[in-house]
């Protein structure tokens, strides 16, 4: 038994000896890799829908116990608001697929609007500004021109209110 015990002990200091000159002549563990120092977090973007590689570039700073859990939270919150706002997206594609082959084009004309105008809101606001701003340029130059072929003011006149009454609408009755 004491041989055998002997045996063991011998092989484990020649294998840690082994092991250590292979170390040494190698320049180190190919397994262990250098940490990261703390401050070097990449969050994922948040101008933009995500993608696969967004998730797999994105790094957290570590804390005495693993990483940190602020970071990771919001990590996880943009990720599960990205992918409900893509399965929401999913939901009125196929919706408006549906309508088309049934052939509600009106349907799938207001889906199509919908889609649109949440996929670029900015887009879409900045086009009903520029198009405010062009009504307001035409009314501008309309009442100029009223003015120089009157030689008078443009006078604007609200349409009146018809009067309450007491007597309910024919369609409550």
């Amino acid at each position: 038994m004491s041989q055998l015990l002997l045996f063991i002990v011998v092989a484990l200091v020649v294998g840690t000896i082994v092991f250590g000159v292979t170390v040494l002549l190698s320049g180190g563990d190919s397994g262990l890799t250098p940490v990261e120092p703390d401050g070097q977090s990449v969050p994922l973007p948040g101008d933009r829908p995500l993608g696969e590689e967004d998730i797999a570039k994105t790094r957290f700073d570590t804390a005495w116990r693993g990483y940190r859990m602020a970071q990771v939270d919001q990590a996880l919150q943009r990720a599960a608001y990205d992918i409900g706002y893509k399965g929401e997206l999913i939901g009125v594609l196929e919706a408006e697929v549906a309508a088309l082959r049934e052939g509600r084009t009106e349907d799938a004309d207001a889906l199509r609007a919908a889609r649109e105008a949440a996929i670029a809101p900015s887009q879409a606001a900045a086009e009903s500004e520029k198009a405010e701003s062009e009504k307001a340029e035409n009314l501008k130059a309309d009442r100029e021109k009223a003015e120089n072929e009157n030689a008078g003011p443009v006078v604007e006149v609200a349409e009146i209110p018809p009067p309450a009454t007491d007597e309910e609408p024919a369609e409550t009755r």
